[in-house]
């Protein structure tokens, strides 16, 4: 390889990193704002009496944001589960390859699948302009549902940068092995 193609996919794969922790910590404050409705409704509710279908389907819309858009965050922070029987006794050039092959062929191939499955569904949503059952719901069923394909996309960009981050250290080239869990928010 030459050093000019090193140099694009170290890049890209910090480009990547760079969107995946950015979407991590607006994630962080959705996490917060959700904890704060919960308890907003759940004070309306029991101890003055009155509720909110819209306060409570925001709770519901926060958590698929948080949930859905924090999985390439959580594997970016390789906070995703391990059977690490095996894993943990093999060398970090082995492990790197082993988080590029299980990348490869594992979390493309699942995360494509997603995208495709689910693109009917939300072109459907989008198409009637979905808006929640309840009276008081919220209006953007469709934007709710939107995410079932922005969760791949950010899982499957996220994963590209691992793969490169993992080869290009399998290879003695640079970047990183990502088998490591990094603790809290940097």
């Amino acid at each position: 390889m030459t050093h000019t193609l090193i140099r694009i996919l170290e890049q890209l794969a910090r480009g990547i990193d760079c969107f995946t922790e950015w979407t991590g910590r607006i994630i962080a404050w959705l996490t917060l704002a959700m904890m704060a409705l919960t308890c907003i409704v759940v004070v309306m509710r029991y101890f003055l009496g009155s509720g909110s279908i819209a306060l409570q389907e925001s709770v519901t819309y926060l958590h698929a944001l948080v949930f859905l858009l924090g999985a390439a965050y959580t594997l970016k922070r390789g906070g995703h589960v391990r059977v690490d029987i095996l894993y943990q006794k093999f060398s970090l050039r082995s492990q790197a390859l082993v988080d590029a092959l299980g990348s490869l062929l594992f979390l493309i191939p699942v995360s494509l699948l997603i995208l495709i499955f689910s693109w009917d569904y939300v072109a459907n949503s989008w198409a009637v302009h979905e808006i929640s059952k309840e009276a008081q719901g919220l209006p953007w069923v469709y934007l709710l549902k939107t995410l079932l394909l922005v969760m791949p996309i950010t899982l499957l960009l996220q994963g590209v940068a691992e793969i490169i981050k993992n080869l290009l250290f399998f290879f003695g080239l640079g970047g990183e092995h990502t088998g490591e869990q990094q603790e809290g928010m940097l």
